[in-house]
Parts: C-alpha cells; sequence; structure tokens
C-alpha cells in the first residue's frame, strides 16, 4: 500500500499517504492507511492556496524580472511560494498580480501564470478529477470541492442543450486584478480539459469579464478558439457531449482514496454559512433566476429555515443577495464597458433605471460616475 501512496505522489504531486517514518528508540512508525491520516485543516474564508499562483515567480523571470523584490513590494514572503500548498488571502493575490503587472508592463500575466499551470495546481481536488469515470463526473467534483482549495471563487457547470459552460466568478469584493485572476483561472481550466480530454481539446468559445486587451495574439495563440470580451463571468463554452469523455488512466483504486481524503476535509471544513450563501449567490446570479426559494433547495433547507439562520445573524436574504449584487456590479462596472441596461439585467433589474436607483443606495453615486473614478481600462 505505501507502495501506491509513493506513485500517487510522484505522478501527480499529491501527499496523499503517510510514509512510515521513525518512531520511539528509532523504531519505524506504523504506516498509516490512506486517507485515515490526520486531514490539513481547511483554508479559511477569503483565503486561497497557492495553486496556479506558484507560476507566479516562474512568468517573473520569464519576462525578466526578478520574482523576489516584487513579491516582497506586494507584502509577502518569496519562499511562501516554494510549496504550492501554502495559503495565502485572496486580496493579498490580487495585489501581487497588481503589482506583476505594473513592473512588467504585461497586459495578460493572468494568461501567463494559468497557462502554466498543471491539474495538480489543484492540489488534491484535481487528483480526484483525473481519476473520475467521466470528465461530467470530474467537472461536478471540481463544482463541489473546489472551495477546500480555493475560498474566494466558485465555480459553476451548467448545460443548455448541447452546449456546456464551465464558468468561474471570483465572489471576494474589492479584489485588485480580478480580471486578470480570471483569465488565469480560464487558462487554467484549459489545461485542466486538455488533462482530462487529451492535450487537443479545444473549448468552442472562452468568455471573460474584462476588456480587449492591447494585444490579443497571447488569447488567440493559447486558447486556439474565439475569445469574447465584455462578458458576464468567466466561461469555457464546449460541446456536451465531453462530459460523457471517458478519462484515459482513471484507476478506481486511486479514485476512493482521493474520494476518501476530500470526505475527511469536507467533514471538518470550517465553513462560515453565509460565506457559503454568498458563493452560491454569485453564481446563482450569473447563471439563473435566483429566490431565497431556490437557494434554500440548493442548501436542502426550507425556505422558513433559511430565514431563520440568516435571522440569527442579524441579516435577511434581501440583504445579502442586495451586498452579492452590489460586489458584481463593481466588478463589471470597473472591468468591463458592458452596457448599463446589461448589467441590469444580469443583476435581475427590470430596466437600468431601476439598477440606478440601487446602486446610489448602496454607493452614494450613480454607476456611470463609479465607473468614470475606478475603472481602470
Amino acid at each position: 500500500m505505501i507502495a501506491i501512496l509513493e506513485i500517487i505522489d510522484m505522478a501527480t504531486g499529491f501527499r496523499l499517504g503517510h510514509r512510515p517514518g521513525r518512531g520511539p528508540r528509532g523504531q519505524p512508525s506504523a504506516p498509516r492507511k490512506p486517507g485515515l491520516g490526520r486531514p490539513k485543516k481547511p483554508i479559511a474564508a477569503g483565503f486561497m492556496r497557492l495553486g496556479v499562483a506558484k507560476e507566479i515567480p516562474a512568468v517573473l523571470r520569464d519576462l525578466g524580472a526578478d520574482p523576489e523584490p516584487i513579491i516582497q513590494q506586494a507584502g509577502l514572503e518569496p519562499r511562501l511560494f516554494e510549496d504550492g500548498d501554502n495559503a495565502i488571502p485572496v486580496a493579498a493575490l490580487g495585489r501581487l498580480v497588481s503589482v506583476c503587472v505594473a513592473q512588467t508592463h504585461c497586459p495578460h500575466f493572468g494568461i501567463l501564470v494559468g497557462q502554466k499551470a498543471p491539474i495538480s495546481s489543484l492540489g488534491i481536488v484535481g487528483g480526484l478529477m483525473q481519476h473520475s469515470d467521466t470528465v461530467g463526473d470530474a467537472l461536478r467534483s471540481l463544482v463541489l470541492h473546489l472551495h477546500l482549495h480555493d475560498r474566494g471563487a466558485a465555480p459553476v457547470l451548467t448545460v443548455n442543450g448541447d452546449v456546456a459552460i464551465l464558468s468561474y466568478a471570483v465572489y471576494d469584493s474589492g479584489v485588485e486584478c480580478a480580471d486578470q485572476i480570471s483569465d488565469g483561472a480560464i487558462a487554467t481550466a484549459v489545461n485542466v480539459m486538455r488533462a482530462l480530454c487529451g492535450p487537443a481539446w479545444t473549448p468552442a468559445e472562452v468568455l471573460l469579464p474584462r476588456g480587449p486587451p492591447p494585444d490579443l495574439e497571447p488569447y488567440r495563440t493559447f486558447f486556439q478558439a474565439p475569445v469574447r470580451f465584455e462578458e458576464e463571468t468567466a466561461s469555457l463554452v464546449f460541446l456536451a457531449t465531453w462530459l460523457d469523455h471517458r478519462i484515459a488512466g482513471a484507476d478506481a483504486v486511486f479514485r476512493r482514496m482521493f474520494e476518501e481524503r476530500v470526505g475527511e476535509l469536507e467533514a471538518v471544513h470550517d465553513g462560515d454559512f453565509q460565506e457559503e450563501l454568498r458563493r452560491v449567490l454569485r453564481t446563482q446570479l450569473l447563471t439563473d433566476r435566483c429566490s431565497a426559494a431556490k437557494v434554500a433547495e440548493l442548501f436542502a433547507i426550507h425556505r422558513r429555515t433559511l430565514n431563520r439562520r440568516l435571522s440569527a445573524d442579524g441579516t435577511a436574504f434581501k440583504v445579502v443577495a442586495d451586498e452579492v449584487r452590489f460586489e458584481i456590479a463593481r466588478q463589471l462596472l470597473t472591468d468591463t464597458a458592458m452596457p448599463l441596461g446589461q448589467i441590469a439585467a444580469v443583476l435581475e433589474y427590470s430596466e437600468a433605471g431601476a439598477f440606478t436607483r440601487a446602486f446610489r443606495r448602496w454607493a452614494g453615486q450613480t454607476p456611470t460616475a463609479w465607473r468614470a473614478e475606478h475603472r481602470r481600462l
């Protein structure tokens, strides 16, 4: 069994099992069964494991920059990037990416980082995906368990007829360079799909929630597909038939080991209910009509139970939903040139005037004034 665990460690980079060490008086300690060892503490709200971001120093070097002073300028310790399992605040990642873009003058920095990231950058979740039966099973595992790896963003998988859409949304408010982070996440998602489907896989279309960059070539070259900007969320669009594609090399024994470890981490997950609600709202508002009844159904509780839990926290569903709408509105106003009428529709307002009145209540100014003051493009 230990040999199997060592093969997993070498092949995937995941520390799934416990290698025997030295016990008292130099005697070998008894090996633990896979998945029965003490799981690592789940990351806190607003944090993420480095994972994909571990590639940032390599990209800086590729661009002729010295990573150490740039990482330090962002208030982080360079040694942090030696281990992709280390956790950092999502806000700190945004600050670092902002400094990297400014220092390298590279407007497509996020794409360069994401295209270096293998599926193993998703940690234990990536391992479970690699050994799932089908691509659909793998992506559903990603949606269910990415919060064990990243507590600042939410993926969602939707199927409309013969089209599947895998989306990624940063839901922490005020994160700098959310557009670059989304670029990197979608580039990583392409690598993940190519690992699951084969290296020749390409999406039918790529959607990005940002304005067109000065140079489109890095996007066209990497994605090998049409790229649309000024979109509501970062998404890969592909044929739904890929969801039934069986994953080459998937192993049922390894899958059970990863499922067991993921189950342990979920069991000790210290999720805050309001944070989980915000995560669900962030994806539901961008992909579907959103109501308290529907959200309660997603949590497998009655609407009255949802209201009671929020009331005990001193808030209400409408208050939390409006806060999430404000976060989405600020991101779309800052990172895209999307018309106000389209943003209003995304956020479920009947017309632009209703959205403008709501935004004025939230921010003390109109969305047009906010955009003029904050838009980075």
